[in-house]
């Protein structure tokens, strides 16, 4: 195990829980109760949004980072250092401020997309090796230095990384357990499906509803483990990719039935990489969708226990 990837080493229980009787371990988590999502709105139109918060470019992959509720994201906005870059927009009242540029060293010439921070001052973010070869990323923020050397998570034909895309990596602790949701083109590409890792392990298929004859992509997991959403095209899009979510009542569970995600969330443009925030409560996802550019970020809300 290298130890620059900065998480737990593997341990005998980590491989019960990817085996069979990982069920018989554990308690069952009991979800929390959520009311239905609002209808989607621009992200740029809350008070105290910055106006560039979407541009004219592709703006898309947002995500929260549940420490500071920055805006992290991907756009091809000028500024950035070619393709693809990694934006942080700081929270500004009830929205989010200028985003700035990740820096050098986290984007390069290539495509670096789907950022997802994490305890520890991490965060996980994709890097286009070729046109069929994209691999996860981790970096720390290091305190009054700022961002250190990403490293590559471990690369194989049974590692999170393999010769082919990986995409939207998605992280949550569970029962003492590191867990990374992603999706990947490994059976059956250019096809996207969901997998997981725990503690740096070997990528196992997500079972469920999270699984189709479609194209499955960018999970994100809610930070329990019960509840996922993604974007597919499975029967029932309204047009290109749409939201879909599914919940389950124990991380040991397969994922329950996929739920298409609709009052405005699913559109007929292409609806993408959802992401949710730590409490369950906001929903962020990219649309292609009429609006300012080819992409925008749009988010929504929802009520939790009644509140």
């Amino acid at each position: 195990m290298r130890k620059d990837v900065w998480w737990r080493p593997p341990s005998i229980r980590a491989g019960l829980v990817c085996g069979s009787i990982a069920v018989a371990m554990g308690g069952v988590a009991v979800a929390a109760e959520y009311g239905d999502w609002s209808a989607p709105v621009s992200a740029e139109s809350l008070p105290g949004s910055s106006t560039s918060v979407n541009t004219p470019s592709n703006d898309g992959c947002p995500i929260l980072n549940p420490y500071d509720g920055s805006l992290y994201m991907a756009s091809n906005r000028p500024g950035g250092y070619g393709g693809l870059d990694i934006w942080i927009a700081p929270r500004s009242g009830a929205g989010w401020g200028t985003p700035v540029n990740a820096g050098p060293k986290i984007n390069t010439a290539a495509d670096e997309f789907c950022p997802s921070p994490a305890r520890g001052n991490r965060f996980f973010f994709v890097r286009r090796l070729s046109a069929t070869d994209t691999d996860i990323y981790v970096v720390k923020d290091l305190p009054n230095k700022g961002f250190g050397t990403p490293q590559a998570l471990p690369r194989g034909a049974d590692a999170i990384n393999s010769p082919y895309e990986e995409w939207s990596p998605s992280w949550f602790e569970a029962d003492g357990h590191e867990y990374l949701y992603f999706s990947s083109t490994r059976v059956g590409a250019p096809r996207q499906q969901i997998f997981y890792s725990v503690d740096l392990g070997p990528a196992q298929m997500a079972q469920g509803g999270v699984h189709s004859s479609a194209s499955d992509a960018r999970p994100n997991v809610r930070h329990d483990g019960l509840e996922i959403v993604w974007d597919s095209t499975r029967t029932g899009t309204l047009g290109g990719p749409d939201i879909w979510s599914s919940t389950r009542t124990s991380v040991y569970d397969a994922w329950g039935t996929a739920v298409h995600l609709e009052n405005g969330i699913s559109s007929s443009g292409n609806d993408t990489r959802a992401s949710l925030s730590w409490d369950g409560t906001r929903l962020m996802f990219g649309s292609t969708r009429p609006g300012e550019g080819s992409a925008d970020i749009y988010t929504s809300t929802r009520s939790k226990n009644g509140h």
